[in-house]
């Protein structure tokens, strides 16, 4: 039999020999205090609670995976046929400037106005790269994409690679960029050097990040 005092948390063990038919009483050896447990013929129920070991909760259920999207499954085809896809949230010219830069690039640029849909869709995976602006939502209104980004698990965000577009920023400074959680930070006025500058900043990041993907592929494939 297993007891466990309530006063100290000490655990002990009894010889199951030893154990009378009825309700008994043991000190504990180490704080003394007296307690009273279940003999063999007795329900465990009917004893002080207290006085037996807790039972061990079953793990809680894992939540069941979500529901990937079409657009998601689609992401998926072209992933394996060699194809990237890449998310513009921004308005006026520097949109289709960055869409054009990413596709010299090799990807597939897609302008979005959904924020929510944009949102989720970087969470499932559907795009590698995701451009936007650090503006924050009026009141009354949505969460930008880049608010919403910042919630995302840490392990999807290093998954994307970010491009943020301001005023504020001086760019290609990696400091702003580690500030605000991107991977390349882009003034407006340097949108004609966004190529080069993407391309730059993503072999750099593919040198730093090469052992953690090596590290992870060797876990996956264990």
């Amino acid at each position: 039999m297993q007891a466990q005092c309530p006063q100290c948390s000490t655990r002990m063990q009894i010889d199951d020999a030893k154990v009378p038919d009825k309700p008994f009483k043991v000190r504990c050896p180490k704080c003394q205090h007296e307690m009273r447990l279940p003999g063999r013929g007795q329900d465990p129920a009917e004893s002080t609670a207290s006085n037996l070991v807790p039972p061990v909760p079953p793990p809680p259920e894992a939540p069941p995976p979500p529901m990937l999207s079409q657009a998601a499954l689609e992401r998926a085809e072209r992933v394996a046929a060699g194809e990237r896809d890449a998310l513009v949230a921004l308005g006026g010219p520097a949109a289709e400037a960055l869409q054009k830069a990413l596709e010299h690039l090799g990807f597939h640029a897609d302008a979005v106005e959904d924020v929510e849909e944009g949102a989720r869709l970087l969470e499932q995976g559907v795009y590698e790269v995701a451009v936007t602006s650090l503006a924050k939502a009026e009141p009354g209104r949505p969460e930008t994409l880049a608010q919403r980004m910042l919630r995302m698990p840490l392990d999807t965000r290093r998954r994307v690679f970010v491009v943020l577009v301001g005023e504020e920023f001086r760019s290609g400074d990696g400091t702003q960029a580690w500030a605000v959680q991107a991977d390349l930070v882009l003034h407006p006025s340097d949108i004609g050097r966004a190529e080069h500058l993407v391309r730059a900043t993503m072999n750099e990041r593919k040198r730093l990040y090469q052992p953690l993907e090596d590290a992870r592929r060797r876990v996956e494939a264990s």
